[in-house]
Order: structure tokens, then C-alpha cells, then sequence
């Protein structure tokens, strides 16, 4: 694709980006303003122009899903041959081309089950913890890590502000650090956060090293800048060394993952480190309807590095929406339905209430997977999988067993491979379809929900892919691409209602959202304190409500399980500005 025709498909304010090409840039990019646009557009148009040499550019985020969705955009770009991975992805492939050249022999293991190694380190101490404990022994662990602190440094952490997991000391905690990192010593295991501090120490200790990475990459664009941990932050320093072609992108209200080491200081500090920075403010929102629009803002109104959301209207609106492909942008409805907030007397009567909400919407013609449900908690899901399945809803849930984890994916997937060794001159449909019909496919699906139903969704969602591959693609051409999506995760859509937390929410999008639990306790929930933990839950709630292109419905119940009492609505409601109708 030309350089010309590139610009052409973006906003005045993404094409100041995409000129962007060399030295410090900074993208503040709001919720659905088109950042991923922006960027694979940017490095395309580099590429395209000549100044990039593809197998120079690293383009960086934090998910494997995100990574693949980077990769698939740039393909058609003409920029296929750009690197783009997760920062673990990107140092563990380092760590084990550098390792056999500066230690000698294979790269330790990866550590695969962290809570198992600390309670193998407790017992040594002679303590005993519950699951519960390890786990967050584990996340305490994996949170000085990503900190980038040293145990001493950790230690007066620990004893001035940091608290403790339940019936753990600080000495017991620094006794269990060490030893954790003796037993991973002894067996040549490095665990997940490792793999970032010994590559970083190989580049800041080994000059070949150092020279043989900064030659091989010389531009960097790091995606979701605001979730960067202090560590990751340093790994990229390390690679940049005195070179300044860096292009970071974020939000920094978008700033959910705090807890877990991420700090927006490096976004919102990037023009005191590089003054000399090119900054692009994206806030032209291309999802969501005005109304969405106004309710995110005033939910945001006066917050560090807030951006202010614009809607696109038709005259001013040359892209797409940020994450989904030009065919498939719904044409404008006529009808833009207000943000609703509803308030339920029960737990169950909320999910009921949901349910039947979102049964109607079906029924009028909204696709299953265009509805989401998003919550705060995991344990939220259960009575909305209830009242769904109730009405005849099939769901998919979010951070659940992965689509191609799935034992009758695992297994179709192996079958098609196998057929597809033998069988090449005849359509691809009925090669696809006759070795999905063996495992319970059909043209028809069939009728109520439950695990039959579950299977035929899934091996469906194989179907849909082979139907949509391009005319004349072969049999073993479309299992080769369906290994490659097993390999990066790149999951296909499911006929499902989607239930996930706002967590695992951020970088989707839906036509219709509902979020449940808008309560205090839940959102900002019970442990929360203190302003900055409070903004958190804020930001959270944020991006749930950006998440929605055409509905939005939040709602609370009063009461919950017998331990949580009464509640109160959250304090976000009233900012939201959008008034509380009763539901029952």
C-alpha cells in the first residue's frame, strides 16, 4: 500500500502520527479514538516511505491477543515482516538466543506452577500456608519483581507502607523470597518475571549483547504505554540505549493494572524525559454514541491526564472504529437508546433482569456476540450463567478455558490437520465440514443450551473461519492458518453473550454493554482505599462504559449474599450523570 494511500485512511490528528517517524513520540490516545489505526498505519507508512527496514521495527504490548491483533493489521499494511510481541515474548526469545553464548548450555526452565515452588519453600521454613496465602506470597513476589527492587529495597517496603498477606511477618516474608529464589537456583528454573531481569541483566552487563540487540532493533512502538511496570520500563531503556526512536501510546485513563506493578508516571512523564518529544492527542471517539461519550467524561472530569472524548459524527469520520475491520462497522443506528442505570432489590433478581433484557434484544435481532456482561469479580459470573442459560442464552465467559484449549477444538483441529495431509482437490467447505461432522456438527445447531450445544458452538466457530477464508485458499492452507491462531491465541468469534470482568474487558469492544454491580463494596470494591486506590476502581469502571458502541446498561443490587449486607449504590453513579430507574 502506498504512503499516500495510507495517510488517506486516517484523521487529521492520526496523520500528524503516522508523519511522525523519527525521534520521542507521544500518542494520548482516548478510548476508541482509532490508536491501533494510528500505529500500524505509522509503521506501514514508515515501511511504506522507506525509513523503516521492517526486520528493524519492535513493536511492543502486553498481550498475547494484542500482540496477534497487531500482527494481522500489519500484514495487510504491507508491513508483515515488523516484529510484534509481548515484552515476555520478546526478552525470552533474547534470554535463549544470548544464554547458550553467555553462561553456556540451554536456558533454564520456566518455572510453571510459582505457588507450587513457594510452598515447597514454605515447608523448608516450616510453615504452613493455605492456597489462598500462596497465591499471594506468589503475587508479592511477581509485584517486587515487576518493581524492579532488589530484597532490601523491598524490605523497607515491607516495613514502612507495603502490608503483608494474612498471618505472615515481614521476616517470615523475606525468609520465603529468599529461599523461593534458592530452590529456583538449585533446580535452573527462572520464573516469569526472570525472564525480563536476566535479559536485562545480560544487555547491561555484556557489551556484545548490548551491540548485538541495538543493531538488530532500531525503532520501537510500545502500545498501551500506561501499563508499563518499572521493570519493563528499564528493559526498554536498555534496548533503546542512547537512541531516541521510541513512539509510545496510552491512557492513562486507562490505568487499571496499579496493583499489579503498572504506572502511568512514565506516560505522563514522557515530555519531562524526552523534551524534545513529538506529543499527538487522539480524542476523537470513532465507537461509542455522544451519549456513551458525555457519560465517560463526566465520569473522568478533572483527572490526572484525563483525555476529553469527542463523538464522530459522518462528516468527520474518515476511519473505522478503533479494533474492528472496515467490512464488518455496523452501519449508524437511527435509534440511540440513553445509558440506563437500573437498581434491583436482589442479586438474583438483577441477573434475572439482565437476562430477560438481553433475551429481548436477541430477539429483536442483536447478535449474541455483540452483547457483553462485565462485572468485578469472577464470582459474579455464577448467577448470571444461571439466569442466561434460564432464557436460553449460550455464553462464553472470559478468562475461562481458552477456544483452542478446549478438548473438541484440540481435537478437530489435530483431525483437520490429519485430513488435510490427504485430501486437496475438493472445496474447502466439504473438506472442513465432513471432519467436523464426525465430531457433532451440523448445519442446524441444536436446540436448547448445555455442553451438546457448547460443542457445536465451538466446532461452528471452526466452520465460520474455513468460510471465511479466501476464494481458492486449500485444505491444508486453512489449517495451517488455524495452527498458527492455536499458536498466538488468536481466537475466532463465538455465537455467545460474552461474560467477562472489566479487567479482562480492556482492548474489546461490544454493540450492547451491561455492567453489573455498580455498588459500593463491589465498585470501587471493599478493599480499595485511599484516593489513589478508589481512582482506581474509577478508571475501571471507565473502561467498561467505553467498551460499548451503541448500549450501555449499568445496575445494582441492594442486597447480596447473607455476609455482605445491604448495599449502597456507587459513588460513580451520580458522576455518571444517568438517572436510577427501579427494576424490582
Amino acid at each position: 500500500m502506498s504512503g499516500d494511500a495510507l495517510l488517506g485512511a486516517l484523521d487529521a490528528e492520526q496523520r500528524v502520527a503516522a508523519r511522525s517517524l523519527l525521534g520521542p513520540v507521544c500518542i494520548l490516545a482516548g478510548a476508541g479514538t482509532g490508536k491501533t489505526r494510528a500505529i500500524t498505519h505509522r509503521i506501514a507508512y514508515g515501511v511504506a516511505t522507506g525509513v523503516y527496514s521492517p526486520n528493524r521495527v519492535m513493536a511492543l504490548t502486553f498481550t498475547s491477543r494484542a500482540a496477534a491483533e497487531l500482527r494481522s493489521r500489519l500484514r495487510p499494511l504491507g508491513a508483515g515482516g515488523v516484529a510484534a510481541r509481548t515484552f515476555h515474548s520478546a526478552a525470552l526469545s533474547q534470554l535463549n538466543y544470548f544464554w547458550p553464548q553467555v553462561i553456556g548450555g540451554e536456558a533454564p526452565k520456566i518455572v510453571e506452577n510459582k505457588a507450587r515452588a513457594i510452598a515447597h519453600a514454605a515447608e523448608t521454613l516450616r510453615l504452613r500456608l493455605d492456597t489462598a496465602t500462596l497465591r499471594d506470597v506468589a503475587g508479592e513476589i511477581e509485584w517486587r519483581k515487576v518493581a524492579n527492587l532488589g530484597l532490601a529495597e523491598y524490605e523497607l517496603k515491607a516495613r514502612s507502607s507495603r502490608p503483608m498477606p494474612s498471618s505472615l511477618s515481614v521476616e517470615q516474608m523475606l525468609a520465603l523470597h529468599e529461599r523461593y529464589e534458592q530452590l529456583k537456583d538449585e533446580r535452573r528454573q527462572l520464573d516469569f518475571e526472570d525472564v525480563l531481569l536476566v535479559t536485562a541483566g545480560m544487555i547491561e552487563t555484556e557489551p556484545s549483547v548490548a551491540i548485538q540487540v541495538r543493531e538488530q532493533y532500531r525503532f520501537f512502538v510500545v502500545d498501551e504505554y500506561q501499563d508499563v511496570s518499572p521493570l519493563q520500563q528499564h528493559l526498554l531503556r536498555l534496548w533503546l540505549g542512547d537512541r531516541q526512536d521510541l513512539c509510545v501510546v496510552g491512557d492513562a485513563s486507562q490505568t487499571i493494572y496499579s496493583f499489579a506493578g503498572a504506572s502511568a508516571d512514565f506516560l505522563l512523564g514522557f515530555e519531562r524525559q524526552y523534551p524534545s518529544a513529538t506529543v499527538v492527542m487522539l480524542e476523537q471517539n470513532y465507537r461509542s454514541t455522544p451519549e456513551i461519550v458525555a457519560t465517560a467524561n463526566r465520569l473522568m472530569r478533572g483527572r490526572p491526564g484525563a483525555l476529553t472524548l469527542h463523538a464522530a459524527t459522518p462528516e468527520n469520520d474518515p476511519a473505522t472504529p478503533d479494533d474492528v475491520p472496515a467490512d464488518d462497522v455496523p452501519a449508524p443506528s437511527p435509534a440511540r437508546p440513553a445509558p440506563v442505570v437500573t437498581a434491583y432489590r436482589h442479586d438474583v433478581d438483577e441477573a434475572e433482569g439482565v437476562a430477560a433484557e438481553i433475551a429481548r434484544l436477541i430477539a429483536a435481532g442483536t447478535a449474541p456476540q455483540d452483547i457483553a456482561v462485565l462485572y468485578r469479580v469472577n464470582a459474579q459470573s455464577a448467577p448470571l450463567e444461571q439466569a442466561l442459560a434460564a432464557v436460553g442464552v449460550s455464553v462464553q465467559v472470559k478468562g475461562g478455558t481458552r477456544f483452542f484449549d478446549q478438548p473438541d477444538v484440540k481435537h478437530a483441529v489435530m483431525e483437520l490437520r490429519a485430513a488435510s495431509v490427504s485430501i486437496a482437490d475438493e472445496p474447502l467447505f466439504k473438506s472442513v465440514s465432513d471432519v467436523l461432522r464426525t465430531r457433532g456438527w451440523s448445519q442446524e445447531p441444536p436446540e436448547g443450551v448445555g455442553a451438546v450445544r457448547d460443542r457445536w458452538e465451538s466446532l461452528n466457530a471452526l466452520m465460520g473461519l474455513a468460510e471465511a477464508m479466501p476464494a481458492g485458499t486449500t485444505f491444508r492452507q486453512f489449517t495451517e492458518e488455524l495452527l498458527h491462531r492455536q499458536s498466538s491465541q488468536h481466537e475466532p468469534t463465538l455465537r455467545a453473550v460474552t461474560l467477562a470482568t472489566l479487567h479482562s474487558a480492556k482492548g474489546l469492544e461490544w454493540p450492547a454493554v451491561f455492567i453489573v454491580g455498580v455498588s459500593e463494596g463491589l465498585l470501587p470494591i471493599g478493599h480499595a482505599s485511599g484516593f489513589e486506590g478508589v481512582d482506581e476502581e474509577r478508571r475501571l469502571l471507565y473502561v467498561g462504559i467505553t467498551r460499548a458502541r451503541e448500549r450501555l446498561a449499568l445496575s445494582w443490587a441492594a442486597i447480596g449474599s447473607r455476609r455482605s449486607g445491604e448495599r449502597a449504590p456507587s459513588r460513580f453513579l451520580t458522576e455518571t450523570g444517568i438517572r436510577t430507574a427501579d427494576g424490582g
